[in-house]
């Protein structure tokens, strides 16, 4: 059996997964044993005996799953015919934080005349998830698209044109925003960035 993956988030008493026999006599179904993290089915899972009902005894903690246990199911009227089966569970780490820039505002200086593709600042978000939950991307959410990029994987923001102080707009303002790759959603984190054309 390989129940669908539980949430770290699950309660206790959810329903993991029912284990059924083909057999003509009533059977008592128990957890007998397991890998080494399947020791964890005594604090962790409980079976109806009558039923072959698993639930979960108590809150599930990712880092000691999956884990593999047998179950058993015995003859009723004579225990010394029974049969095994295996189950393996695993946990979805969820996502639990989202990404945050150490300040929500940055102000920078571009001077005029500097060539396309000038780096203006590096921007970097942290993310207190584990893992893919932790992974993140940077993207442009608005502003002027057209003269400003962003390097999703290192979050450095980039001119795209040479500007001119006296023909243009001396101020643009660009909103960054982080987003790590999250299971069951991903989750953002946003800066603005002022950046100010000198002359």
């Amino acid at each position: 059996y390989q129940p669908a993956p539980l949430s770290e988030k699950a309660l206790p008493d959810t329903f993991v997964v029912q284990i059924s026999v083909l057999y003509k006599v009533p059977v008592i179904y128990s957890i007998v044993s397991g890998d080494v993290n399947g020791k964890l089915w005594k604090r962790v899972f409980y079976i109806d005996p009558s039923t072959g009902i698993i639930r979960t005894r108590k809150n599930l903690t990712v880092e000691h799953f999956p884990v593999s246990f047998n179950v058993q199911a015995t003859d009723s009227s004579n225990h010394g015919i029974h049969n095994q089966v295996s189950v393996s569970v695993e946990v979805i780490d969820e996502n639990n934080f989202p990404p945050v820039f150490s300040s929500s505002l940055v102000e920078e200086k571009l001077e005029e005349n500097s060539p396309a593709t000038t780096q203006i600042v590096q921007l970097k978000a942290q993310d207190n998830d584990a893992g893919r939950n932790g992974f993140l991307t940077y993207g442009i959410l608005s502003g002027d698209r057209l003269k400003f990029r962003i390097d999703e994987a290192t979050g450095i923001l980039y001119s795209t044109v040479s500007f001119d102080y006296e023909e243009e707009a001396t101020e643009y303002q660009i909103v960054v925003y982080a987003e790590d790759d999250g299971i069951p959603e991903k989750k953002r984190g946003y800066c603005t960035v002022v950046v100010k054309i000198i002359d």
